[in-house]
């Protein structure tokens, strides 16, 4: 959530950009140079104050809101309230799905049986919800960081793992571009992480390729889904064994 602190930061910034110096506002303004920069100290001034150090700066009152937006941290993981309420509904998780890999809602309606009203008001309620901030034309920013990962007892991986994984493991993986490795051994545990932050750099370089192909007409693309996974884990049945 945006706060006083990050607005005073911003409009510091977008003086610095225009040079403009504290007493350049303070003669826009009809304000006394210390007053100004008591204001900016202190973050204490009016929306109408506000408005006024924009048209100082020819900026428009919701561009510099955008611009404060997009400075917010982004979420590594959502709280346990958010995914309870993505989960809750089954078209919901769909188009967060969807958002996560960027898709335009045309493509979300073009894909899926779901009509432009019904597509419209998932996105805003995922804006609600925090996951990204819906702009005009039902275009949309991420709020999330490219680490962003479900939580991993939460509702959302709670529910793959309880109706998705089977669905995915079933498969064959003997088509074009399909595989499944299953590798087992014992390392050294100081370079497990190492191992996973490879494995994290190829999840990133995956959804990177993703969005540079969007380009592409859709006959030249082909849907996948990449599994990562790493843990210190044996098989139950293996486990069973040991002496």
């Amino acid at each position: 959530m945006s706060t006083t602190a990050d607005l005073v930061t911003l409009l510091k910034k977008e003086l610095k950009a225009a040079q403009m110096t504290y007493a350049d506002l303070a003669r826009a303004l009809g304000l006394a140079e210390s007053s100004v920069k008591r204001m900016l100290a202190r973050g204490d001034m009016p929306l109408s104050r506000i408005d006024a150090i924009c048209r100082a700066l020819k900026l428009d009152f919701a561009e510099l809101a955008r611009r404060l937006a997009d400075a917010q941290p982004l979420l590594k993981e959502l709280t346990q309230e958010q995914e309870k309420a993505v989960v809750a509904d089954k078209k919901l998780l769909l188009v967060a799905i969807c958002v996560l890999s960027q898709w335009t809602l045309e493509q979300i309606t073009s894909d899926y049986r779901l009509s432009e009203a019904e597509a419209i008001k998932y996105l805003a309620q995922l804006d609600r919800i925090g996951i990204i901030e819906l702009r005009p034309l039902n275009r949309y920013r991420l709020k999330l960081a490219k680490a962003f990962r479900w939580r991993p007892h939460g509702p959302v991986m709670d529910y793959f793992r309880e109706h998705a994984v089977l669905d995915y493991f079933s498969g064959g993986f003997d088509g074009a571009g399909e595989g499944l490795l299953l590798v087992h051994g014992s390392v050294a545990r100081a370079l497990a992480p190492a191992f996973l932050e490879r494995m994290q750099r190829v999840a990133q370089d995956f959804a990177q390729q993703h969005l540079a192909d969007q380009k592409l007409a859709p006959a030249d693309r082909e849907g996948y889904t990449l599994l990562l996974a790493m843990r210190s884990w044996e098989f139950a049945a293996f486990a069973a064994l040991r002496r």
